[in-house]
């Protein structure tokens, strides 16, 4: 891990949490802050035995072949609750496990969640990413914040995700004629290279290769590990 990355502890109360999602906001960069990518990894986070299990899959693909190269799986007992907005504080300390187990580190991590769209400007790829102090995009499949206006169903076509005046990321079809994803930038990431890196990422699906790696990865684990 980066030694100038934050750490905090994560067994908070929902309002130190959410006090602390608004220092860490100010640590977000939205500008490009990256360097060569020659490996991005999708993460998906899941749950099992009634919720009190967090189960975190992170998959390392090489770009720009989008080949896997590492695939890795965490669990850790769930210790927070099931808070909208707070998601970061549950999901991601099985998430750090599981980077931790990486041989390949990533240049770019694409999450499935959100970057700055988000009420706090700290959704979890970049919570994520400041506290690796690495370059991360959001990729929701839904919209947590925010309007739009109607995205045109050709692959590519994007409009503003809006809150109020501020631009907090975009809302792009992936896939002609299918529900658009919700992109947004995490940190050192800016929104038109979030935006490129994502479409890059993505073959004929809706979703990137980076985020169906990881939910295959996560699936095929529950259904081995449960009854």
């Amino acid at each position: 891990m980066n030694s100038g990355a934050i750490r905090h502890p994560w067994d908070l109360a929902p309002a130190e949490a959410i006090r602390l999602q608004k220092q860490l906001s100010a640590r977000v960069r939205r500008e490009d802050a990256l360097g060569p990518v020659r490996h991005v990894a999708g993460v998906d986070v899941g749950f099992e035995a009634g919720n009190t299990v967090t189960r975190a899959a992170v998959v390392v693909l090489e770009f720009p072949s989008l080949t896997v190269v590492e695939r890795v799986l965490a669990r850790r007992p769930t210790t927070f609750p099931y808070i909208p907005g707070l998601l970061s504080f549950r999901e991601l300390p099985a998430v750090l496990d599981a980077f931790e187990r990486l041989s390949v580190q990533p240049d770019l991590i694409l999450c499935d969640g959100q970057g700055i769209a988000h009420p706090r400007r700290l959704g979890i790829a970049s919570h994520l990413g400041i506290w690796l102090d690495r370059p991360t995009i959001g990729v929701g499949k839904s919209r947590l914040i925010g309007a739009h206006e109607d995205v045109p169903p050709e692959k590519g076509a994007q409009r503003p995700l809006m809150d109020r005046d501020e631009c907090i990321g975009a809302v792009l079809r992936t896939r002609t004629g299918v529900h658009p994803l919700y992109i947004s930038p995490g940190h050192r990431v800016s929104l038109p290279t979030a935006v490129d890196y994502v479409l890059r990422c993505t073959t004929r699906y809706r979703l990137p290769e980076t985020t169906r790696a990881a939910h295959k990865l996560a699936s095929l684990e529950k259904e081995s590990a449960d009854p």
